[in-house]
């Protein structure tokens, strides 16, 4: 097992790797994303995935043995550094001093015509990763196949997505699409079931909804679906609410409707 040693934060790795976490052209550019945390990091291995880098200290390494092992066995280098080295890369308030890079995943495209049958999530135009992490983690503990982003999505490989996901992001399909309305106007056009989510009051209740397959559309997290991508969904469903609230978190919401579709 061939360890190398960073001892300055001046080093190119760690000027690398801190510029992975904290741009996300760059992370598309090198086409590379990162994780950090025990959990996560083992998530990717354990999905199968090699990390290109494994970045650790040498008190994680003596904490997490088994954890450490199974990573280094995987990855094809590994980079030993001081706590003080690490709070330069590290995007959390207490690492745990695991740290690995990954290769963009090169997970199976969605065809146009997608399973008439299956259960698909689409988000537009959702911001805030922390949303995006917890809705990637509901959608795979509830069996949804698929996610479509819009272009104007926060970065699905962000460092706050892939550790809210807990892991999810390396095992669910995820497909970015810049004209995401003419997407979903093909999807409509092919026969799949679109249900647009919205917070009106003609739209038809979420509860009353027989669901054999489709796409539920999440918006943005203030102004919700565009106009246009709703005026090209089959269906509006809403989720009524009792009390004063308008409406709920995006990830909230998002779990409400994941679990009415799944449950058929």
């Amino acid at each position: 097992m061939n360890i190398k040693k960073i001892t300055s934060k001046d080093n190119d790795i760690i000027k690398y790797t801190a510029k992975l976490v904290k741009n996300s052209s760059y992370r598309k550019s090198e086409a590379r994303f990162t994780a950090e945390g025990v959990r996560v990091c083992a998530d990717g291995v354990l999905s199968g995935f090699s990390p290109e880098m494994f970045i650790f200290t040498d008190n994680a390494k003596t904490k997490y043995p088994e954890d450490f092992k199974r990573i280094a066995e995987k990855s094809k280098s590994l980079y030993e550094i001081s706590a003080d080295v690490f709070s330069k890369i590290s995007d959390t308030k207490s690492p745990q001093g695991f740290f690995c890079v990954y290769n963009m995943l090169d997970k199976p495209k969605f065809p146009y015509r997608i399973n008439k049958r299956g259960n698909y999530l689409a988000l537009e135009c959702v911001q805030d990763p922390s949303n995006v992490g917890t809705i990637l983690r509901t959608a795979e503990a509830l069996g949804i196949e698929g996610i479509i982003m819009s272009g104007d999505c926060c970065d699905a490989y962000s460092p706050k997505v892939v550790r809210g996901s807990m892991g999810a992001v390396f095992r669910l399909p995820i497909m970015i699409i810049e004209d995401f309305t003419s997407y979903i106007s093909k999807l409509s056009e092919s026969g799949v079931e679109t249900f647009a989510s919205v917070p009106s009051v003609d739209a038809e209740s979420i509860t009353d909804i027989k669901f054999d397959g489709g796409v539920m559309l999440i918006g943005n997290e203030g102004n919700g679906l565009s106009e246009k991508t709703i005026s090209v969904c089959k269906r509006k469903i809403t989720i009524r609410m009792k009390g004063r609230a308008e409406s709920l978190n995006a990830a909230a919401a998002g779990a409400v409707l994941i679990w009415e579709m799944m449950r058929g």
